[in-house]
C-alpha cells in the first residue's frame, strides 16, 4: 500500500511539474514573439516640406478620408451644390498608387465616411438646418438621401473600394476622430505615423490631421492625393498644416511615399 501511494504521489509531482513546465514554456513564446515584435522596424526617409520626415513603415497605417460617391461622381451631392466634381476626381489616380503599394506592404488601411443615421439623431440641428432645404442632410439626393449611411451616395467610390480586412470609419462629423473608435484602433494596432489623402483638403483632412496632431500622431498629408472644389482653398489647407516647422504635420506627394515604400528601401532593421 505504501509503495501504491508513493508512486501516485511521484506521478501527481510529475503532472504538476509538466504543468507548470508547459505554462512557463506559453509564457516566454509570447513574450520573445511581444519582443520580436517590437523590434522590428522598417525606418523610411519621405520627402516632405518643410523638411523631410523619418517614418516607420511598421507603425504607419493609410487613411483615406471621405472618398464618397457623393463627392466625387457626376450627378452627386457635390456636383448638385454646383461644384466641378473632376477637380476631387483628380486625387483618384494618385491615391490608387498610394492605396496599391500600402496593400503590398501589408500596411494598416483604413477608410472614412462622412454620413448620418438614417433617423439623423446623430446630427445637430445647427448642422441640419445649413443651406437651402432641398439639398440638407437627410433630404432627397440624385444618389439617395444626402449624406445618410446605406445610401449609394454615402459609399466610398469603385475606385478606392476598401477590401476585406480594411476598417471602414462611419464619422458623423467633419474629423474621423471626433464620436468615432479611430483613436482606439490606431492604438490597438501601435501605429504612430499617418499618410493622409481624402477631400476636401480645408476641410474634412484638415480637421482630422489637427485631431490627430493632438492626440500625438505624427501626420503627413499627399497633397496630389488630396483635393478640394475650391483650388486655392487645397492650397492654403495645405499650407496650414506645413507651416511653422509642420505644426500640425507634413506635406508630401504620392511620388515621395512611392519611392520611399520601394522594395530596396524596405530593409527590415533590429533597433
Amino acid at each position: 500500500m505504501q509503495g501504491r501511494a508513493g508512486a501516485e504521489s511521484t506521478n501527481r509531482c510529475r503532472i504538476r511539474w509538466l504543468v507548470a513546465s508547459r505554462r512557463l514554456a506559453s509564457i516566454l513564446l509570447l513574450a520573445f514573439s511581444d519582443i520580436a515584435r517590437s523590434e522590428v522596424r522598417v525606418p523610411v526617409t519621405v520627402k516632405a516640406e518643410p523638411e523631410a520626415v523619418p517614418l516607420d513603415l511598421t507603425r504607419t497605417a493609410l487613411i483615406i478620408i471621405d472618398m464618397q460617391r457623393d463627392f466625387l461622381e457626376p450627378g452627386g451631392f457635390g456636383e448638385t451644390l454646383g461644384n466641378d466634381v473632376s477637380l476631387l476626381g483628380a486625387a483618384v489616380g494618385p491615391c490608387k498608387a498610394v492605396l496599391d503599394a500600402a496593400r503590398a506592404a501589408d500596411m494598416l488601411i483604413i477608410h472614412t465616411r462622412e454620413g448620418h443615421r438614417p433617423d439623423l439623431s446623430d446630427a445637430p440641428k445647427a448642422k441640419i438646418e445649413r443651406g437651402h432645404p432641398s439639398v440638407r442632410i437627410g433630404a432627397p439626393g440624385p444618389m439617395g438621401r444626402i449624406l445618410i449611411r446605406g445610401e449609394p451616395g454615402h459609399d466610398i467610390i469603385k475606385e478606392l473600394y476598401p477590401i476585406p480586412g480594411e476598417p471602414v470609419i462611419d464619422k458623423p462629423g467633419k474629423g474621423a476622430f471626433y464620436a468615432t473608435d479611430l483613436d482606439a484602433l490606431l492604438r490597438n494596432f501601435g501605429v504612430q505615423h499617418l499618410l493622409v489623402c481624402g477631400v476636401t483638403t480645408e476641410v474634412c483632412v484638415n480637421t482630422t490631421v489637427r485631431e490627430a496632431n493632438d492626440r500625438g500622431y505624427r501626420c503627413v498629408v499627399l497633397a496630389d492625393c488630396c483635393a478640394s472644389y475650391f483650388p486655392e482653398f487645397h492650397e492654403m489647407g495645405l499650407n496650414m498644416i506645413k507651416a511653422q516647422g509642420a505644426i500640425f504635420g507634413w506635406v508630401s506627394d504620392s511620388q515621395s511615399v512611392l519611392a520611399a515604400m520601394a522594395p530596396p528601401a524596405r530593409k527590415l532593421a533590429a533597433v
